[in-house]
């Protein structure tokens, strides 16, 4: 596969590729136009029936999850509304070769839009009964859910894991299990589903037996309801929850994985990480990046220099290019009370200093992954 070719497919998918998080984990999942769709992987959803989701041309948003497949390990999600997305092509997967070029699109350790080539390294690798495309392109924690393109820009697969310890060994599900799961759920989109492991039925909160059993065969199928009381963080992740809610933070779309939130405060970005080993709570609002202008810098660096002693809880830094405002709390230290102050002031503070620095000090609007 050419560059120029490779190139012309990855700027095809942008737009198409989705980021999914839930309070477990973050992970990928791409647009199919045709079913009106999110596709994914079972296993980046679990048991979570709603999940934030996120793309080039939407902010982050819950979406239900309406189909859920534990046995060929698919989910397909709610699309966001009022969206044009563009549409891709589904493959045939009698076309696909051993050395095949291929593309893996996805999210990698929540790098966004990252696409890894590599080739087929045998097309139907048996796992667990099913068929699985072996290929060596990289694929690491967050591609899971993405698209694998062949050389025409064609999905072929959903790549699905690896096998760790590996020298690039992964595994996509073939595209022609995803047409089969699509036309049997398509006419029932919008409805919550699962398919039963056992006997492959599609079962739907209206034919589910004794709420929990596939009236087909009689496995026991769990449908992706929304439970009556949502479960709650446990710990220091509920105080950290608890904080933002009290702040006026929607506790879903914050979520980015397993003790770690982002939110929005203005034109800044804050990033709260729990550190379990550390056993520190940071918040990091990222603000503007330097100024290119040298003769602001000096000046820059004294205001952040005063501003930290005059300051009480917070830290005005430079990363790299970036301007960070930070706060860090012991974990045994920290209680809603002086949390709430201490984000609040950081959130309200991450607003005003990136206006500031921009207006005063000739500061760059930072640079964001579309």
């Amino acid at each position: 596969m050419d560059s120029t070719s490779a190139q012309q497919i990855i700027e095809q998918y942008q737009y198409v590729v989705i980021q999914i998080a839930t309070q477990t984990g973050t992970g990928t999942g791409f647009y199919v136009r045709e079913h009106d769709l999110i596709v994914t992987n079972q296993h980046v959803v679990k048991d979570t029936p709603e999940v934030s989701i996120a793309g080039k041309q939407f902010e982050k948003m819950l979406a239900r999850v309406w189909y859920s497949d534990t046995k060929h390990d698919l989910a397909f999600l709610e699309p966001p509304k009022g969206v044009d997305l563009p549409a891709i092509v589904l493959g045939e997967v009698e076309n696909i070769k051993d050395g095949d070029p291929v593309i893996a699109i996805g999210h990698p350790y929540g790098l966004n839009y990252s696409a890894t080539q590599g080739v087929v390294s045998k097309v139907n690798r048996i796992r667990d009964g099913l068929k699985f495309i072996q290929i060596d392109a990289a694929i690491n924690p967050g591609n899971s859910g993405g698209p694998l393109v062949n050389q025409r820009g064609e999905v072929i697969g959903v790549n699905s894991f690896i096998i760790r310890g590996g020298d690039n060994l992964g595994f996509a599900l073939p595209v022609n299990y995803l047409k089969a799961a699509l036309a049997i759920y398509q006419p029932h989109r919008g409805e919550i589903s699962a398919r039963c492991p056992s006997c492959d039925f599609l079962v739907l909160a209206s034919n589910i037996d004794s709420g929990k059993y596939c009236p087909s065969c009689g496995t026991e199928v769990s449908l992706p309801l929304l439970p009556e009381k949502e479960a709650e963080a446990v710990g220091v992740a509920k105080v950290v929850e608890d904080i933002l809610r009290v702040l006026g933070k929607d506790i879903k779309l914050a979520r980015n994985g397993v003790n770690n939130w982002e939110v929005k405060e203005g034109s800044a970005k804050i990033r709260i990480n729990y550190n379990t080993e550390s056993f520190f709570v940071a918040a990091d609002a990222y603000l503007c990046q330097l100024p290119t202008d040298t003769s602001n810098i000096k000046r820059l660096y004294q205001f952040l220099l005063e501003e930290n002693y005059r300051v009480k809880g917070l830290v005005l830094s430079c990363f790299q290019q970036n301007i960070v405002l930070s706060s860090i709390i012991y974990d045994m230290d920290l209680n809603q009370d002086n949390g709430t102050e201490t984000f609040r002031s950081l959130f309200r503070r991450a607003d005003e200093y990136d206006d500031l620095l921009k207006n005063e000090y000739g500061c760059l609007a930072r640079l964001e992954e579309a």
